[in-house]
């Protein structure tokens, strides 16, 4: 049964905004069925589709999902060319789609790195669908939260240098106003797949009071059912930030 057909809303006990997904398992998954691993990261498009329409579907304002680590590039050099490769035209592809239907798309990492053909489409992609209201969609590519700090601090450095802000005066708000997703709240529900219990270097800064839900699901075969399941544990779980039930007794 759906946990929305319930007589029992649990979705009003816990706030649900903010959703990221570490994308895991498309190598394997590939490997499985005999086939190279790119056929992997193919299949996981279908998954990406099927979570940005139940994100839609289930009012989530904001998901998040990681393609592409600074760490991947030491994948071999045919798997990462085949990578991007994907990614850039998984973009030209679905970005009109996604305007159609409302999406704001931000692409979150250090993309300096790519080609200027690819910062061009990433750029305009993203001003197509700026003014959009509907589900925020941020993919992140090359990214690591380590980087997403440090660039972070970076900037605080250099207005502390220009004298426009003394050290006393940094805070959590003000360093988090310099990340990647500054205008977002904090990610709520932290989804893997692939079976590992690992969070990867993946917005460590944000995640700080995440609920976790693990699953041993390849991504490709990540569906509404297993996202519906990651959600029913998020709203039944007791988020406490730090505090203590008074109203429980302790077993």
């Amino acid at each position: 049964m759906s946990l929305y057909n319930s007589n029992y809303d649990i979705r009003k006990k816990n706030n649900l905004y903010h959703v990221a997904i570490i994308m895991d398992g498309n190598g394997r998954w590939a490997i499985n069925k005999g086939k190279l691993r790119i056929h992997g990261h193919k299949a996981g498009i279908q998954s990406v589709k099927r979570a940005v329409n139940f994100a839609i579907n289930h009012k989530i304002k904001a998901l998040t999902l990681y393609a592409f680590s600074r760490d991947n590039w030491k994948r071999p050099q045919q798997e990462v060319a085949a990578l991007i490769g994907l990614f850039v035209s998984t973009l030209e592809i679905e970005v009109k789609s996604l305007h159609r239907h409302n999406i704001k798309l931000r692409i979150i990492g250090d993309v300096s790195c790519f080609s200027d053909n690819i910062q061009d489409r990433i750029k305009y992609s993203e001003a197509l669908t700026k003014n959009n209201n509907g589900l925020i969609l941020n993919i992140a590519a090359n990214y690591d939260g380590r980087w997403d700090i440090i660039q972070g601090v970076k900037k605080l450095a250099k207005k502390v240098h220009k004298g426009l802000l003394c050290p006393d005066q940094i805070t959590e708000d003000s360093l988090t106003s310099q990340l990647c997703m500054q205008e977002l709240s904090s990610v709520d529900l932290l989804i893997r797949t692939g079976g590992e219990y690992r969070i990867s270097n993946f917005l460590l800064w944000q995640i700080a009071y995440a609920e976790f839900y693990f699953t041993k699901v390849l991504w490709p075969d990540f569906d509404e059912n297993i996202f519906e399941k990651a959600l029913k544990s998020f709203y039944l779980r007791e988020r406490r930030y730090g505090g203590v039930l008074s109203d429980k007794k302790i077993n």
